[in-house]
C-alpha cells in the first residue's frame, strides 16, 4: 500500500457499513479519502476519530445525492478543484428494496437502478476522466458488487436487486476491456460479498426488523472490515497483477 500514500480516493456510501470500514481502512493507509453519502454525519464523527487515531491519512467528508448526476458531477468537479482528482474509485452505495418482479412499484425499481448501476457508471466513466485528464496511468476502480451478482437468490424480494448486481458483474468486465482496448495500465476489479453482518438488512426489511436480524443470527456472518481487507489486498497487488473478481461468503452461508 506504500505508494498509495497521500493519494486520493473516492469511497461512495462511505457513512455506514462496508463503506465506513473502507474508508477507515484507506486513511490508515495514508490515503486521502473523499467518502460521500447523503447525510455526512456519521462520516464527520468517522473523520475525528481516525484523526484522534492518529492515521496517517484524511477522511474529507462530502455529502451527495448519488440518484441526482448533477451533484455527483458536482462532487467530482470540487474534489477536481480541492484535490486535484482522483486515483482510486470505490464505488460502494447500493441499495435494495422489497420490489417483486411480478408485484413491486417502478419507483423502487428505479431508485435500485439509478443507485446500484447509473451512479457506479457515472462515478466510474469520471473517475477515469479524471485519471485521464492527469495521467494517472495506475488508477484503480473497484466496484462492491454481491454473491447476488453471479447467482439469482430464490426469494421475490431479491429478484430486481440481483438483477442490478448482475449488472455491475458486466459492468465492470465492460469496463476492464475499455481499459485495455484504451491501452492503459488502471485496473478495474469486482468484490462481491455474501452476508455482511451491517444495517443493510435492516433498512432491506424495514418494516420487519425481526426478519433482518435472522438474516444475521442464522449463521456466523462477514463484517465490513473483512470487505475492506479485500480492498486493501486489492490495491496491494502489483501493479502488472489484474484481479477481476473476489468472491466471498460465510463459510456457513450454502449459495
Amino acid at each position: 500500500m506504500e505508494r498509495w500514500k497521500g493519494r486520493v480516493a473516492l469511497v461512495t456510501g462511505a457513512s455506514v457499513g462496508i463503506g465506513a470500514a473502507v474508508a477507515r481502512a484507506l486513511v490508515q493507509q495514508g490515503m486521502r479519502v473523499v467518502g460521500c453519502a447523503r447525510n455526512v454525519d456519521k462520516i464527520e464523527k468517522l473523520a475525528a476519530e481516525c484523526q484522534s487515531a492518529g492515521y496517517s491519512g484524511t477522511l474529507i467528508p462530502y455529502k451527495c445525492d448519488l440518484s441526482n448526476e448533477e451533484e455527483i458531477l458536482s462532487m467530482f468537479s470540487a474534489i477536481k478543484t480541492l484535490h486535484k482528482g482522483v486515483d482510486v474509485c470505490i464505488n460502494n452505495a447500493g441499495l435494495a428494496h422489497n420490489e417483486p418482479l411480478l408485484s413491486g412499484r417502478t419507483e423502487g425499481w428505479r431508485n435500485m437502478i439509478d443507485v446500484n448501476v447509473l451512479a457506479l457508471s457515472i462515478c466510474t466513466r469520471e473517475a477515469y476522466k479524471s485519471m485521464k485528464e492527469r495521467n494517472v496511468d495506475d488508477g484503480h476502480i473497484i466496484n462492491i458488487n454481491s454473491m447476488g451478482g453471479h447467482r439469482v437468490v430464490p426469494s421475490a424480494d431479491e429478484h430486481f436487486y440481483c438483477a442490478t448486481k448482475y449488472a455491475v458483474t458486466a459492468l465492470t468486465e465492460g469496463i476492464r476491456q475499455e481499459l485495455r482496448e484504451a491501452n492503459t495500465h488502471i485496473r478495474a476489479t469486482c468484490i462481491s460479498p455474501g452476508i455482511v453482518e451491517t444495517e443493510f438488512a435492516f433498512r432491506h426489511h424495514n418494516s420487519d426488523p425481526e426478519k433482518a436480524a435472522s438474516v444475521y443470527e442464522s449463521m456466523k456472518c462477514l463484517k465490513a472490515e473483512d470487505i475492506a481487507s479485500a480492498v486493501t489486498f486489492v490495491l496491494s497487488a502489483p501493479p502488472h497483477v489484474q484481479i477481476g473478481d473476489v468472491q466471498m461468503r460465510p463459510v456457513e452461508q450454502v449459495s
